[in-house]
């Protein structure tokens, strides 16, 4: 990815007690304009749990790709 310069699009749960906030804050060492989004009210299953937070953001990601 660093070398790439792809978008990235991260959305993570902040209670996940598996990959924690930092793993997500770490892509933005290779993907410095990473879109990283941590919800802080979801766990290990984000995109179950907030699906109506988290497609809206999906779509915006996805149309702003040349």
């Amino acid at each position: 990815m660093r070398n790439a310069r792809i978008p990235v699009l991260v959305v993570w749960g902040a209670g996940d007690p598996f990959f924690t906030p930092a793993g997500a804050k770490a892509y933005l060492r290779d993907a410095p304009d990473a879109d990283v989004h941590i919800f802080e009210d979801a766990g290990h299953f984000a995109l179950e749990t907030h699906l109506p937070r988290i497609a809206p953001l999906i779509e915006d990601f996805l149309k702003s790709l040349p």
